[in-house]
């Protein structure tokens, strides 16, 4: 069976402004979680650019004048040059949720809208130091996974695949998730960073992968919400449908002990996902679709 075409949702408002001096400031951030978290040493073999001092040695014909160190060569009176570690490039995987949940919003802009941002932000920063941008979609039915690209092809997959838009209702799968990290496991061999964006609704058994990839990846989750699901307003009668299942239900929002059971079912839910993720050790960030998204993933990156 064919997974379900996917489409941008018809109150799309885009991820909205990102000024640029938003984003160098996310540079430093982003930064941090990768060095703190990711196992290991960022090394790469031999000699190049890089913040690492290698050697110190007297100037070669042949030589790059802009190695020079002039502290080296007016002590010795000779000219030197500073050789240095190169860093390793760091590839950076984009696990986006394109379920139908995802195409829900009643403030700014819907989630999707928000992951959308969140994505475009993470794959501008891995391509700005040589790095490179894998995405693993998820939700519709079907894992896809883009490899990894570097430079300007790199951005322009990701934003073909970001334009693509997310499942209109009915194709959501428990175990969507799980799947896509497992399958990210297998693939991705060298360390680096792993972007989980979701809602994290209706997803089980993403702990163990999510727990394996942490093992060897510096792991973020931005978890994106939208304020009515958090509680449901005392409007009467609804009838609505679960966007994930396309199953409809009524209720009853003018009984208080409805609305009450509906915020703590909820709280539960953003708890359970709040706890196993600070058991896993993986840095945790809440977004909302009421509430200027890129300046909240900084305040929550630091």
């Amino acid at each position: 069976m064919s997974p379900p075409s996917l489409t941008p949702p018809a109150a799309r408002q885009g991820a909205g402004p990102m000024p640029r001096p938003l984003v160098d400031a996310l540079d430093l951030a982003v930064s941090r979680v990768v060095s703190r978290s990711l196992p290991g040493d960022r090394r790469a073999s031999g000699v190049g650019v890089g913040t690492e001092l290698a050697q110190l040695r007297p100037y070669r014909e042949g030589d790059d004048v802009r190695h020079l160190d002039p502290a080296a060569s007016a002590r010795t009176g000779e000219p030197h040059v500073r050789l240095h570690v190169p860093e390793r490039t760091l590839t950076t995987w984009v696990v986006l949720d394109v379920s139908p949940s995802m195409a829900f919003g009643t403030a700014q802009r819907l989630k999707a809208d928000v992951a959308e941002g969140v994505a475009l932000v993470l794959g501008r920063l891995a391509l700005r130091r040589a790095g490179a941008v894998g995405l693993v979609r998820f939700g519709d039915g079907q894992t896809r996974i883009s490899p990894p690209r570097a430079s300007k092809p790199g951005m322009v997959a990701l934003q073909r695949a970001i334009d693509e838009g997310v499942v209109a209702d009915g194709a959501g799968r428990s175990g969507a998730l799980a799947e896509a990290l497992g399958r990210l496991g297998k693939i991705a061999g060298q360390p680096g960073l792993v972007a989980v964006i979701s809602d994290f609704r209706d997803h089980a058994g993403w702990e163990r992968p999510l727990g394996a990839l942490r093992t060897r990846h510096s792991v973020l989750a931005v978890e994106v919400g939208d304020p009515r699901e958090a509680e449901v307003p005392a409007v009467g009668r609804l009838a609505v449908i679960d966007p994930e299942t396309g199953r409809r239900v009524e209720v009853d929002t003018s009984r208080r002990r409805v609305r009450e059971r509906f915020a703590a079912l909820e709280r539960e839910r953003r708890e359970h996902v709040a706890d196993e993720l600070r058991r896993l050790r993986v840095d945790h960030v809440t977004l909302s679709t009421d509430e200027d998204w890129l300046v909240a993933l900084g305040r929550g990156l630091r």
